[in-house]
């Protein structure tokens, strides 16, 4: 929902075009084009085939189960999202979907729960990264299939070096906002409990540069998959972004798994298996803040490996 400090749409679609230059200077437009599927063929052809699969095997609306993927900006959602909608059975709902988002932030929830109920798919995959700390209240939200969840997280470099390429010192303005208690109704400073805003004034964000700074909101936004106690509830599967890259087979017949969706080569069809030189590529991270991201980084890598579930049988999907 819209903050009270929401700037006007004027600064807000200036912003986001100077973002974009940005974004297509230093990663190339094709680059942009992939990210946020500017391709139209793409596009129409996505939306003949859940046409098509809506005609054959449409299911009864109200039964569709929503599938909530979230975790934190530049983590690798998109990958996903891009591998499950090569799927018919899967209806898409990005965060650039104006019918349930406003400036990437989830409407309020009785919109959310009569697009879910709408849907004529076997799956609603919603992606509100901004409320990644009210998944537990999403999955409880009543009159509806019991849904899921995807906690995706990525290796903290790679995912800062991301955040500042695209969204500059943006993390760090809103640590800094938290720690002087202007943040607001902003997203970032919601559902934050008081150990959180006194581990990041403990860390001085005004002193932080823009790396430091991403490494740290990482540290606050992925702590809440033990906080609100995700990492053990059976409707919420830990991705780590880095191991789908290098096993994308093995990593999408287990979210198959847990989804009970039947499993296609074409899922992962768009990623290249490839090792993760994050350990080659360190960011000159202050010193504290890399030993917290590590300790979270090895307790998040500990809490997935515990809950892998069966992998699936190979099924075709349409």
């Amino acid at each position: 929902m819209a903050a009270d400090d929401e700037v006007s749409a004027l600064a807000y679609t200036a912003r986001r075009i100077r973002r974009h230059l940005r974004w297509a200077r230093t990663e190339g437009i094709g680059r942009l084009i992939e990210e946020d599927r500017l391709n139209p063929v793409d596009r129409i052809g996505t939306a003949l085939a859940k046409r098509r699969w809506r005609r054959r095997a449409g299911r009864t609306p109200g039964s569709a189960m929503p599938v909530y993927l979230v975790g934190l900006q530049r983590s690798g959602t998109n990958m996903l999202v891009r591998g499950l909608d090569a799927a018919g059975e899967v209806e898409v709902r990005n965060e650039n979907d104006s019918t349930l988002f406003h400036r990437f932030q989830l409407r309020p929830d009785p919109v959310l729960t009569a697009t879910l109920r709408r849907s004529r798919h076997a799956y609603v995959l919603v992606k509100p990264l901004c409320e990644s700390h009210r998944v537990d209240e999403l999955l409880a939200l009543p009159g509806l299939t019991p849904g899921r969840a995807l906690w995706v997280w990525r290796d903290v470099d790679d995912r800062a070096r991301s955040e500042v390429a695209k969204f500059g010192d943006a993390n760090l303005r809103a640590l800094r906002a938290i720690a002087d208690g202007t943040i607001g109704r902003r997203w970032q400073g919601q559902r934050l409990d008081a150990d959180t805003v006194e581990l990041v004034r403990a860390h001085d964000p005004q002193r932080l540069d823009p790396y430091s700074g991403a490494a740290l909101f990482w540290h606050v936004r992925n702590s809440l998959v033990f906080r609100l106690g995700l990492d053990q509830r059976p409707d919420v599967l830990l991705c780590h972004y880095d191991s789908l890259v290098a096993e994308p087979a093995a990593q999408v017949r287990r979210l198959c798994a847990f989804l009970d969706f039947p499993y296609h080569p074409r899922l992962h069809a768009h990623i290249a298996p490839r090792a993760s030189h994050a350990g080659d590529r360190r960011l000159p991270i202050d010193g504290r803040v890399r030993a917290r991201c590590d300790e979270l980084a090895d307790r998040l890598d500990r809490a997935a490996a515990g809950a892998r579930p069966e992998t699936t049988k190979a099924v075709d999907s349409d």
